[in-house]
C-alpha cells in the first residue's frame, strides 16, 4: 500500500523523491512571499517602537537620555504596542495563515473566540482579552526581526555558492574575495567551483528548511492549540444544548397554551352544550341517556385534557412560581408530602420548570417503588444555584440501572447544565439533591 502523500513540508524532505515534487517550488513560493509580510508587520510595529529606538539612539550617541526620559520612554513604547500592536498583528496573522498552507496542508484554525456580543467595542474587548492576540503579536514581532535575519544568512549563502560557482567568470577583473580567501587566476578557482557545483543539489533542502522552520513558527503562534479548540468545541456545545433547551420550552408552552385556549374551551362549550340538551330530554327516553353519555364522556375528556395540560406545563407554575407548584404536587400525591420552598424570588424559567418536573417524577418514583408513606420536598436557592431535595423513608434501593426513572431526571437535569445526586441505602431511606444553576 502506497504511503499517504506527506501534508507538511518538513515530512516531504525526507522523501527520496522531494526534489521532482511540488514541495521545493511551494517553499520557494513561502520564502519569496515572505518579504512583503516583513514589511507590512515591520514597519508599523517599527513606527509604535520609536520611543524605544529614540531611547537607544541616545543611550549609544553618547548623548545621556534624563530621568524623565528613562522612565517615560520605555512606558510610552510598550503602551503603543499594548494599544496598537494587535491591530497591527491580527490582519497579519489572518494572512500568515491563509500562507501558511504553502508549507503545511493540515487545517490551521485560528485561536479567537467567537465575541460575546456585537459592534466594535464587544470586538475589541473579546480580542484583548484572549492570549491568542498577543501571540499573534509575538509573531509579529518575530517576523519583523528573527525573520529578516534568518532570511539574510541564508541568502549570504546562497550568493556564497552562487560566486563559487561563476568565480571563473568574475575572476578576469582581478583578484576575487569567495570567503575563505582570495583568487587571481582561473585555476585558483577550481576548488570553489567544485565545492560550489557539490552544494547546489543541497539548496532546494536549505530553502525548504528554512521555510519549514518559518511554518513550524508560525503554526505554534497562530493556530488554535488542541486545549483552546477542545474548550471552544465545548463552549458551543453548552450554547447549542442551551438554545435546544430554550426552544422546547417555548414549544411546550405554546402547546400548553393552544390546548389550554383552544381545544379545551371548545370542549367546554361542547359539555356545556350537551348538559343542557340532557336538561331539555326526557331521562328515561333513549335520546336523554345517549345524550347523558356523551355528556359524562365530554366530562370525562375535559379531566384527562387538564390532566394533560397540567403535565405539558401547569398553569400555577407560570401563575404563582415554584413554591405553589410544588405545594399543588404534594396535595396531589397519593402518599403524606411535605413541602419547604422558600426562594427569594423567581428563578428562570426553564430552571423552574426543570425542577417542578423533577419533583414530580421523583414524586411519582416514590409512590410506585419505595414503599414509603411520607417525603419531603425542600427547594432553596444559595447563591446562582437552586437546590431542591426529594427525601422519603422508603425501603431504598433505588438503582437507575433497574429503569426506575432516575436515568430520566438526570438527563433532564443535564440538560440545563445542572447535577444530580442520589443517595439510596438498601433499607432506606432515599434522597435525591438536586442542583441547578440560576444564572
Amino acid at each position: 500500500m502506497p504511503d499517504p502523500p506527506p501534508q507538511t513540508l518538513i515530512r516531504a524532505v525526507v522523501r527520496r523523491r522531494f526534489v521532482v515534487t511540488g514541495w521545493p517550488w511551494r517553499s520557494l513560493g513561502y520564502l519569496l512571499t515572505t518579504p512583503p509580510m516583513v514589511l507590512v508587520a515591520g514597519l508599523p510595529l517599527a513606527v509604535l517602537a520609536l520611543p524605544w529606538a529614540v531611547l537607544l539612539h541616545r543611550a549609544t550617541t553618547g548623548d545621556a537620555p534624563t530621568p524623565a526620559e528613562l522612565a517615560l520612554l520605555p512606558l510610552a513604547g510598550a503602551g503603543l504596542l499594548a494599544a496598537f500592536g494587535p491591530l497591527v498583528a491580527l490582519p497579519v496573522a489572518a494572512v500568515e495563515r491563509w500562507r501558511l498552507r504553502l508549507v503545511d496542508t493540515r487545517p490551521v484554525e485560528p485561536a479567537h473566540r467567537r465575541p460575546l456580543g456585537d459592534g466594535p467595542g464587544w470586538w475589541l474587548r473579546s480580542r484583548y482579552a484572549e492570549a491568542a492576540t498577543w501571540r499573534a503579536l509575538g509573531y509579529a514581532a518575530l517576523l519583523s526581526t528573527v525573520v529578516p535575519v534568518a532570511y539574510g544568512v541564508v541568502l549570504v549563502l546562497l550568493l556564497l555558492i552562487v560566486a563559487w560557482v561563476a568565480s571563473p567568470l568574475m575572476v578576469s577583473d582581478g583578484p576575487l574575495s569567495l570567503g575563505f580567501g582570495q583568487v587571481a587566476t582561473a585555476a585558483d578557482t577550481v576548488p570553489y567551483v567544485l565545492a560550489g557545483v557539490a552544494l547546489l543539489p543541497a539548496v532546494p533542502y536549505l530553502l525548504a528548511l528554512l521555510a519549514s522552520a518559518h511554518g513550524a513558527a508560525a503554526r505554534a503562534l497562530l493556530s488554535a492549540r488542541p486545549a483552546t479548540r477542545l474548550h471552544a468545541e465545548l463552549v458551543e456545545v453548552a450554547r447549542s444544548r442551551a438554545r435546544l433547551v430554550d426552544a422546547f420550552e417555548a414549544e411546550r408552552r405554546r402547546i400548553e397554551r393552544d390546548l389550554h385556549d383552544g381545544a379545551q374551551q371548545r370542549l367546554v362549550g361542547l359539555t356545556l352544550q350537551l348538559g343542557l340538551a340532557r336538561l331539555d330530554l326526557p331521562a328515561d327516553s333513549p335520546a336523554g341517556k345517549a345524550v347523558a353519555g356523551a355528556h359524562e364522556q365530554a366530562k370525562q375528556l375535559m379531566t384527562e385534557l387538564r390532566e394533560l395540560i397540567r403535565g405539558i406545563h401547569p398553569q400555577v407554575l407560570t401563575d404563582l412560581g415554584l413554591p405553589a407548584a410544588l405545594h399543588e404536587l404534594a396535595d396531589q400525591a397519593p402518599i403524606e408530602v411535605s413541602v419547604d420552598a422558600d426562594l427569594p424570588g423567581r428563578p428562570p424559567a426553564h430552571v423552574e420548570s426543570t425542577a417542578y418536573f423533577v419533583v414530580a417524577e421523583a414524586l411519582a418514583n416514590v409512590s410506585k417503588h419505595s414503599g414509603a408513606t411520607a417525603a419531603t420536598v425542600t427547594a432553596s436557592q444559595r447563591g446562582q444555584i437552586l437546590a431542591v431535595e426529594i427525601h422519603d423513608n422508603g425501603q431504598g434501593g433505588a438503582d437507575p440501572a433497574r429503569g426506575t426513572g432516575l436515568t430520566g431526571l438526570a438527563d433532564r437535569v443535564s440538560a440545563v447544565g445542572g447535577r444530580m445526586y442520589l443517595t439510596s441505602p438498601a433499607g432506606g431511606p432515599t434522597l435525591i439533591l438536586v442542583e441547578l444553576p440560576c444564572r
